[in-house]
């Protein structure tokens, strides 16, 4: 019991949310490699001999093949989606998954059959994990123009191809149209549907969807995916991108990263204030960005990361690095950059507040020394006041 006792201890407070979410998150990769891998088998071998084999037609076999592959890349990006907690991914994967289920009987493969079992074992945990992930997509108003745009011609060129399909060579059906319009927009052009070279409006139409198609095609994946490597390598590198930058305005500077550090994010978060976090810890700056927080990876001494983080713009500076030398250097550069800005500083030695005070910080607080002071004013029922309590962790 002691043991069992311990390991809850060790448990995160919102394990049960954790273990849902991930068991959801697992399921659903299992899914996504299944339907791809099932697909690739039946698309290269013809081992069909499931209970639905004779009902089911070749063409509808073959077709479930390739579909299947889509369905399975289709289900990576909804279980990455489903990680990042995202509403969106959970009703996307909700929707694939009976979509893998329904291929894998139409391919009617003895090879098919774990992909419809997980499909279906997926879907209740899906269901009871829901309240889990709750979070919105935001897309900017770029990218939701960026997507229209792609989405938009695309049927161009397909209505307009079926449209003209007698100035086509190849061209019989909306299917072929939609295929021309793929290959012509991605610049792959295959050769095997051609315009008629005696008709100019068969000829204007194609030069449009290939000039369209490229430009679409570039501005989606500049404004759909950009953001996404970008999140990658500000979250790698700890840096804030050139815009978030531009638009810091009467924010607090949080100079270093030390013991103090977690305690003054959760304070100036807790009053939402906007606040920057300057740190040379890689380590640090990057589970400060898993957190959201704005952090600029830099020596909180050089002038270079202040300036970035507009410190010319800041209404406070709080140095913390833990070590009151490193404090020192802060100071005086964060008061030479910004000369009317209130900069308060904690020394970790009480017997270097005054120095810290002559580098050029308006306010020196020793936690040391003010933790004590709390602490026996406390024991001694001397002060009640709401500021001990919160210290102490009242509620």
């Amino acid at each position: 019991m002691a043991e069992d006792r311990s390991l809850r201890s060790r448990l995160p407070d919102n394990w049960h949310r954790v273990l849902s979410m991930r068991a959801a998150v697992v399921l659903a990769l299992i899914v996504a490699g299944l339907s791809v891998a099932t697909a690739i088998v039946n698309i290269g071998f013809d081992f069909v001999g499931g209970p639905l084999a004779e009902y089911v037609p070749e063409p509808v076999q073959d077709t479930a093949g390739f579909t299947g592959a889509l369905t399975g890349f289709l289900m990576v990006g909804s279980a990455l989606a489903l990680r990042r907690g995202l509403r969106a991914g959970w009703w996307a994967t909700l929707l694939l998954l009976p979509l893998t289920a329904a291929q894998g009987l139409l391919q009617s493969s003895r090879y098919s059959l774990p992909l419809v079992a997980v499909s279906l074992l997926t879907i209740p945990v899906l269901l009871f994990s829901r309240r889990r992930f709750d979070k919105s997509l935001s897309l900017s108003t770029t990218q939701i123009a960026a997507g229209f745009a792609l989405l938009g011609v695309q049927l161009y060129g397909t209505i307009g191809a079926y449209a003209l399909r007698e100035d086509f060579e190849g061209i019989t059906n909306i299917l072929d149209a939609f295929y021309f319009t793929l290959i012509t927009s991605s610049t792959v052009g295959y050769g095997d549907i051609t315009p008629d070279q005696t008709s100019t409006e068969a000829m204007l139409f194609t030069m449009s969807v290939l000039v369209l198609g490229v430009a679409s095609f570039g501005i989606a994946i500049g404004a759909l995916v950009g953001p996404a490597i970008q999140s990658r390598i500000t979250k790698t590198l700890g840096k804030m991108t050139d815009s978030q930058l531009e638009l810091l305005e009467d924010h607090v500077l949080v100079l270093g990263y030390g013991e103090l550090t977690e305690p003054i994010v959760d304070e100036l978060a807790a009053n939402n204030r906007e606040f920057v976090v300057v740190t040379g810890d890689r380590e640090a700056a990057e589970t400060l960005t898993d957190r959201g927080l704005s952090v600029i990876r830099g020596n909180p001494s050089d002038e270079g990361p202040l300036q970035r983080a507009k410190i010319d713009r800041a209404s406070a500076v709080l140095v913390a690095t833990n070590h009151d030398a490193e404090d020192a250097l802060a100071i005086l550069t964060a008061r030479q950059l910004a000369p009317e800005a209130r900069i308060v500083s904690a020394a970790t030695d009480r017997e270097n507040t005054r120095k810290l005070e002559h580098a050029g910080a308006d306010a020196v607080i020793s936690p040391s020394v003010l933790g004590g002071h709390l602490l026996v004013q406390s024991a001694l029922g001397k002060d009640e006041s709401p500021l001990i309590e919160h210290i102490m962790g009242g509620d």
